[in-house]
């Protein structure tokens, strides 16, 4: 009777991965053929405000640039030329005005005052430079610095008279707005992107007490939010260059 031949062990195979084991700590080890490690090192990935790895500021693309670019270059142009866009405005506007009590909207819209709004960001601000992010703090302050600088020349080429005071000139687009816009929403870039719904609700409160109270039409609001994200996509993508 003949034995039954017993298994031989496997035998190593040539170009197997078992040869690749260069800086290999231990056996069962994972690593790669060409020794560089399996993922990226926590400490490579680009902290975020509040210091944890692997998020970045959120940056508009440019397709929602050009969009407020467009968009901002339309209503201008329908606010000079008082076209049906900027006449359906003022009959919208008409309609809205005083529909809730004068003091309600009055507080909204002095959300986006300079003595309200510019204390956030400052406080933003040093706290930004407080976690060693001194670049994003300098062009967090820039952007604000911006504001005044597009909308005083637009409010002069303009000239639009306001919902309540037609002899008055120079209601377009809306300084409150975009003030709000940029310090709530640049206050959030630097401190926690957690705080950007936040931003977006004293941003829109502050656009709707101004329509609400007859402060600004709504295209002077709508504007403004335009202009306003133009200032903080370049400010936030300067910030992720210099950063970077």
């Amino acid at each position: 009777m003949r034995e039954t031949p017993r298994a031989e062990p496997p035998q190593p195979r040539p170009h197997r991965a078992s040869e690749h084991t260069t800086g290999a700590s231990c056996s069962g080890t994972p690593h790669r053929s060409d020794g560089r490690p399996p993922h990226t090192p926590r400490g490579a990935r680009q902290p975020d405000p509040l210091g944890r790895p692997g998020t970045t500021p959120p940056v508009p693309g440019r397709p929602a640039l050009l969009s407020a670019l467009v968009a901002l270059a339309v209503v201008t142009w329908q606010v000079l030329v008082h076209g049906p866009l900027a006449r359906l405005d003022e009959r919208v506007s008409r309609s809205l005005v005083d529909a809730v009590p004068r003091p309600l909207s009055e507080l909204a819209s002095d959300l986006g005052d300079m003595t309200v709004a510019l204390p956030v960001l400052a406080c933003a601000m040093a706290y930004a430079v407080g976690r060693g992010r001194r670049v994003a703090a300098l062009y967090a302050g820039l952007a604000m610095a911006a504001v005044p600088l597009l909308v005083v020349p637009l409010k002069e080429w303009t000239a639009r008279p306001g919902p309540l005071e037609p002899w008055a000139q120079g209601y377009f687009p809306s300084g409150h707005t975009a003030t709000a816009a940029v310090a709530y929403f640049g206050a959030a870039l630097l401190v926690s992107n957690r705080l950007l719904p936040v931003a977006a609700v004293l941003t829109a409160v502050t656009g709707a007490g101004l329509v609400l109270r007859g402060f600004h039409w709504p295209l002077d609001v709508f504007a403004s939010l335009c202009l306003s994200l133009l200032v903080l996509g370049v400010s936030s993508s300067r910030t992720r260059r210099s950063s970077g």
